[in-house]
């Protein structure tokens, strides 16, 4: 069978979960938590209906080896309009033969045309380069006028010893750690629902002084309930008063900062670097290879919105990568030019 008539039998499937996760694992080492069958049973639990897709030439019962790509879609709908959104994916060798890519993308809009969308957001988890870009041109994909999830981040190798982590963060980071131990700063952990109930207090509560939208307590809920023992509240004290929390995802290979709160001291104490610090010890403790702090401004934005948590990230060392913005793939055109102007103006008035 040659290779272009292999490309004529691939389809679009639905596979399940176990398949989706193992594929993940085996052929996509750079993925997170963003795309896994855990997230998408995160909104399913909040009622948004999500799709575990395969590539194959099977359609009846695919396998391992079968699979040419995957992507977890999430089904939308906002006043804007419904849309698909396949937070970094697809999962697919970008690099790799573009007929297949482009099969991949057709039957994406297809699926998106079946369930009334106005378009795909998609963003995968590549590199931002221009051979990169070229190629979402080449598909016809638009620059989305959003971001979607930490299109930039800091990523920690957690295969380093303590010594190497503390030595390439940052002069004040590194005075803040020990400052943190001196002062007999306690961190800890919970996984228990009353953990994220808390939380969840908190966080609306640091949303409310720093001006930023919290994420609901429905979703934080279901993180816990679809994570279970693999979704921490970490808490910093200080006299048993609360300095900082965090809600740290721990998804093979990687550690995930993905929400944070504070106490109204928290600005007094060094309790946020003590926490990072101790999630750190524990992904290594655990196995794991990396630690994502999930989400800075780009370079050379000090107007943008992350740009105080950025200065906080980046101290404590690691890489900072720059994934491939977000891109649309339009479905339904008129309407999305209501849509991509409307969102342009809110990026503008919310410093995204």
């Amino acid at each position: 069978m040659t290779s272009k008539t292999k490309r004529n039998n691939l389809h679009l499937v639905e596979i399940p979960k176990e398949l989706f996760d193992k594929y993940v694992e085996k052929k996509h080492p750079e993925a997170n938590f963003l795309q896994s069958s855990t997230w998408g049973e995160v909104y399913e639990l909040t009622r948004v209906k999500t799709f575990l897709f395969g590539l194959t030439e099977s359609t009846t019962s695919p396998r391992l080896t079968d699979l040419q790509g995957v992507a977890l879609a999430i089904l939308k709908t906002a006043k804007r309009g419904r849309y698909l959104e396949v937070p970094g994916g697809p999962l697919i060798d970008w690099s790799g033969d573009f007929a297949t890519l482009q099969i991949f993308i057709d039957s994406v809009r297809a699926v998106a045309e079946k369930n009334h969308c106005v378009f795909v957001r998609m963003r995968p988890n590549i590199p931002d380069t221009p051979a990169n870009r070229a190629i979402v041109k080449k598909l016809k994909l638009r620059r989305s006028p959003m971001h979607l999830h930490a299109e930039h981040t800091v990523m920690l190798d957690l295969e380093q010893s303590d010594e190497e982590l503390l030595t390439a963060m940052r002069r004040q980071t590194r005075y803040d750690v020990r400052k943190a131990d001196k002062l007999g700063i306690k961190v800890d952990w919970a996984d228990s629902e009353k953990a994220f109930r808390d939380f969840y207090k908190l966080h609306s509560e640091t949303a409310k002084r720093q001006g930023f939208i919290p994420s609901s307590r429905r979703f934080i809920l279901a993180q816990h309930q679809a994570f279970g023992d693999l979704a921490r509240i970490y808490t910093a004290r200080y006299q048993d008063r609360i300095l900082a929390q965090g809600l740290i995802l721990l998804r093979f290979p990687e550690a995930i900062y993905h929400e944070a709160a504070s106490g109204d001291e928290g600005r007094k104490y060094p309790g946020a670097a003590a926490l990072q610090w101790q999630v750190i010890k524990d992904a290594k403790q655990l196995g794991l290879k990396r630690y994502n702090l999930f989400g800075i401004a780009p370079p050379n934005s000090p107007n943008h919105r992350y740009a105080g948590v950025t200065t906080f990230k980046t101290g404590f060392g690691g890489k900072q990568i720059a994934y491939l913005p977000a891109h649309d793939l339009v479905v339904k055109p008129i309407h999305y030019q209501f849509v991509h102007l409307l969102e342009t103006i809110r990026k503008k008035h919310r410093r995204l």
